[in-house]
């Protein structure tokens, strides 16, 4: 595996750029970050390659096509050996409610993020998980009441920011 190319202050300017609009076009990128558009172009294919740039995509208000309940669930297994945590993961890769899913240090091994249709539609889920058997012990569900804040991502910027104090 060839080593991640080295970022400089370019790189980081254009992959904060793309993160807040992936829509830009390589001239308005390549103003924004002060190149002109053929090394921009040539540094975006380069970070696409490199896997720093995973993708782009629309931030859909699903909300507005259906109703969306987002529960969050911690699960428990019963086992606890490399190959129970690989047959976990393999399932809920094949579930397609679950958005997120996330290994845990503390209480519990997983926390997992479903967007379902209704209460009913998450517990049909939960319940073909279970009958699966792919190691779960115990799950508490949370069900979201209100999200007012959502940020689509940690922004590149603050990662090379210097701290404040909060």
């Amino acid at each position: 595996m060839a080593p991640l190319p080295k970022l400089d202050r370019i790189d980081l300017k254009i992959l904060a750029q793309l993160q807040k609009n992936g829509r830009l076009t390589n001239v308005e990128l390549a103003n924004r970050v002060g190149l002109s558009a053929s090394p921009c172009l040539i540094r975006v294919k380069r970070l696409e390659a490199a896997g720093y740039i995973v993708g782009y995509g629309a931030q859909i208000a699903l909300q507005k096509i259906a109703s969306v309940l987002t529960v969050f669930t911690e699960v428990t297994l019963s086992d606890h050996r490399r190959d129970d945590f690989s047959r976990f993961e393999a399932a809920i890769l094949r579930v397609d409610p679950v958005v997120e899913c996330h290994l845990i240090s503390g209480g519990y091994d997983y926390l997992l993020k479903f967007m379902v249709r209704s209460v009913e539609h998450y517990q049909e889920t939960i319940e073909a998980l279970l009958d699966q058997n792919i190691g779960i012990e115990k799950y508490f569900s949370y069900i979201v009441i209100k999200s007012p804040i959502i940020k689509p991502a940690f922004l590149v910027e603050n990662l090379t920011a210097p701290q404040e104090r909060s």
